[in-house]
């Protein structure tokens, strides 16, 4: 007498269903993971867009002074290649990060998920800091001022 070897439809049925059930799960929080890579990458390359500034004005006793613009057509020209070999231009999510500098002091921001800034002068933010991962991220005279932190809506 022979065997009959292999699943049945209905074990393949539960098989199918157990693995959408854990895709399902896993999807989204693979997602908020990746959206925290490009935020902590963003936060990165602002603070070093913030440092390089900063060492201008120990060089030059003062600040440069640029128009809110994005980074290539702003501060590029006053930090690179003495202060940062390249500074970074974009964001983690791939859109134009700005800034702006005035004699006293600078902002240099990038827009986040949304890819929009709140407002492109770079002022009049709620300052601190936010569960929302569309808020732009603010970095102004040596610190964050407006940034995502925590669990991320």
């Amino acid at each position: 007498m022979r065997k009959n070897r292999g699943f049945t439809l209905i074990e393949l049925l539960i098989v199918v269903a157990i693995i959408g059930i854990i895709a399902a799960i896993a999807i989204p929080n693979l997602l908020n993971a990746i959206n925290r890579g490009r935020q902590k990458r963003t936060m990165a390359d602002i603070r070093t867009i913030g440092t390089a500034i900063e060492a201008y004005a120990v060089d030059n006793s003062t600040y440069p002074v640029v128009t809110t613009g994005a980074i290539d057509s702003s501060i590029a020209a006053y930090v690179e290649p003495t202060y940062v070999k390249r500074a970074p231009r974009n964001d983690g999510w791939n859109f134009p990060m700005r800034t702006l500098s005035v004699a006293q002091g600078y902002t240099v921001g990038g827009a986040a998920r949304d890819k929009t800034f709140t407002n492109t002068a770079l002022t009049g933010y709620t300052l601190g800091q936010t569960t929302n991962m569309d808020c732009d991220i603010m970095y102004s005279n040596g610190s964050f001022t407006v940034w995502p932190e925590g669990i991320q809506n």
